[in-house]
């Protein structure tokens, strides 16, 4: 179920189930619910990909590309660790690169106890990883998120990329693995210096949004510091409250940097460049709303929240159901362009699709934008 909101753009609910007619798909090949867990699946399971991987006893998780590519693929790290526990297979499980600390906060290694490796290796990762660790591996494992269609099974569709990976895997495998909607792995947060300082001087107090403007492609993706400002000063004024925005950006040179504007009337804005994942990571939860562009610290608020605190990600070219974490309160804005991506299961970029408009954030102006973040706010579903 979907609203307009605002015009030319429509707001899709996280936990918004996506019919398998509805979009394109490629059919699972079974009817995953009556597929007992552990059972055989009526499908050949790749049987060399089997063999060398029963035969590891150590497995490294290496992923040196994207943060949101790897946040995104952890599921499928999830559906080997899976197979391996219902097969009884002991390998010793470690993460490595720089997404390491990040990895381990999902608790997927802690349920494989590190041990002695010993034996043949197994590197599960994305393409700069396995060439970074891969070269003694007798099998590697590459999470390409161009690789695993939307598919489809049970009459619904399963479009976010963590569950496309993990039942992409469960193909390959051959065994019906524990792993149910959503397949995304959420991460334990904790208390850090970062977020102690900000609680000690007020900026973590009352009606606090987090806005992420950081992203690799910011002529297309960037929704800009002067619009988060807006959209925050719409909602404090419809609260009648006084807000907090945490601007979260790039790295900018000479690294971390904080920086205070002048407080608004209902706004105060904090400047936080630069911050590390990992301290981001123990701040999301402390927000009540967070807000931002389709880039990997957006999945990643989306991984560190519960259900009572939505995230929104903006979707202006890009499909708006496979570059989502497929978790609840993990919602979407997304433009027609976005919308027939999702639909036809397409990539602007992979199959060299021109819109007809230039599409940018401004399809999202703050004051609709506002109307939107207001009713999840207040637990109405737009």
């Amino acid at each position: 179920m979907s609203s307009v909101a605002p015009p030319g753009a429509r707001f899709h609910h996280g936990s918004a189930v996506v019919p398998a007619g509805a979009v394109h798909t490629t059919p699972l090949g079974y009817d995953r619910g009556s597929v007992p867990l552990g059972a055989p699946l009526p499908l050949t399971a790749s049987a060399e990909f089997v063999h060398l991987l029963s035969g590891c006893g150590e497995v490294v998780v290496a992923f040196e590309g994207k943060l949101g590519d790897t946040l995104l693929a952890l599921s499928g790290v999830r559906a080997v660790l899976d197979w391996l526990r219902l097969r009884s297979v002991r390998t010793s499980v470690r993460a490595v690169g720089p997404y390491a600390g990040l990895i381990t906060r999902t608790g997927l290694i802690a349920h494989h106890p590190v041990a002695t490796p010993h034996g043949r290796r197994a590197v599960i990762g994305d393409r700069a990883g396995i060439e970074a660790h891969g070269s003694e591996a007798v099998v590697s494992l590459v999470l390409d998120p161009a690789a695993p269609p939307c598919w489809s099974s049970d009459g619904r569709a399963h479009p976010d990329l963590p569950a496309r990976h993990y039942l992409a895997l469960e193909r390959r495998l051959g065994i019906r693995l524990p792993g149910t909607a959503p397949f995304a792995p959420t991460l334990a947060t904790g208390p850090n210096d970062l977020v102690e300082e900000l609680r000690s001087v007020g900026w973590l107090g009352g009606l606090t949004i987090a806005a992420i403007t950081a992203t690799s492609w910011p002529e297309r993706k960037d929704y800009t510091a002067q619009r988060y400002i807006a959209l925050a000063e719409q909602i404090a004024e419809a609260q009648q409250a006084q807000a907090r925005l945490l601007l979260i950006g790039g790295a900018p040179e000479g690294g971390f940097r904080v920086s205070a504007e002048a407080p608004r009337r209902h706004v105060q804005v904090l400047h936080l460049d630069g911050v590390p994942a990992e301290q981001l990571a123990d701040l999301f939860p402390h927000c009540d709303l967070i807000v931002g562009n389709d880039t990997g610290l957006t999945h990643l608020a989306a991984m560190t929240r519960t259900a009572e605190g939505p995230v929104i990600g903006l979707y202006a070219r890009h499909s708006h159901s496979k570059w989502r974490t497929g978790l609840p309160h993990h919602h979407a804005i997304a433009t027609d362009l976005s919308d027939r991506m999702h639909q036809g299961d397409l990539c602007p970029v992979r199959d060299a699709i021109s819109p007809d408009v230039d599409v940018h954030m401004d399809a999202f102006p703050p004051a609709e934008l506002a109307r939107v973040c207001l009713d999840l706010l207040n637990g109405v579903r737009p």
